[in-house]
């Protein structure tokens, strides 16, 4: 029989490097996904993914088995995501005024940014809400609830911010038609 999540993770707390190895091996690539959803980046996704791996043996002691495993984790790269926003605006807003050399590398990322599949395109162009809300639904399939949960707001207002989300993906697919 499978050791549950919430067993390894108790185990991992105590300080079990097998349970922790076993964890990591389990989720590492939905943690990924769910942080390129967010990054949008493959690259940042990689770094954000490494960045959680080693800070997660030291937050995992404050996991206490209130919600399933899987959600608690899934707040993790979410808060990890907005920590790292925050810290680019602040690493932007440093930047500005840097000259001719700033103005080129967002030139770079501006590019890099159009050369992305439709759907990770209109996903970045989300406030962070909806792109949160949308990320943790898509792929893995967690329900409204599950996604409340780790989002901490209420179910209602999960289904509110896809029906936002569908609302405004449905703009930008007309508005793409009519400038073709």
């Amino acid at each position: 029989m499978m050791t549950s999540d919430e067993d390894l993770a108790k185990a991992a707390a105590g300080g079990d490097a097998d349970a922790f190895a076993t964890l990591l091996a389990r989720h590492y690539d939905r943690m990924f996904r769910l942080a390129f959803r967010l990054t949008g980046r493959a690259e940042a996704a990689e770094d954000l993914t490494q960045d959680i791996c080693a800070a997660l043996p030291a937050k995992i002691a404050g996991f206490r088995a209130q919600a399933k495993f899987t959600t608690w984790l899934y707040r993790v790269v979410v808060n990890a995501a907005e920590d790292a926003r925050r810290r680019q605006a602040s690493r932007d807003r440093a930047a500005t005024g840097w000259g001719d050399v700033e103005q080129m590398r967002r030139a770079e990322a501006a590019e890099a940014t159009e050369a992305m599949n439709w759907l990770q395109q209109a996903m970045n162009s989300l406030p962070d809400e909806l792109r949160e809300t949308l990320a943790l639904t898509l792929e893995d399939d967690m329900t409204h609830a599950q996604a409340a949960n780790v989002l901490d707001v209420s179910e209602g207002t999960v289904s509110w911010r896809l029906s936002e989300v569908r609302k405004r993906l449905r703009a930008m697919k007309q508005e793409e038609l009519a400038n073709e």
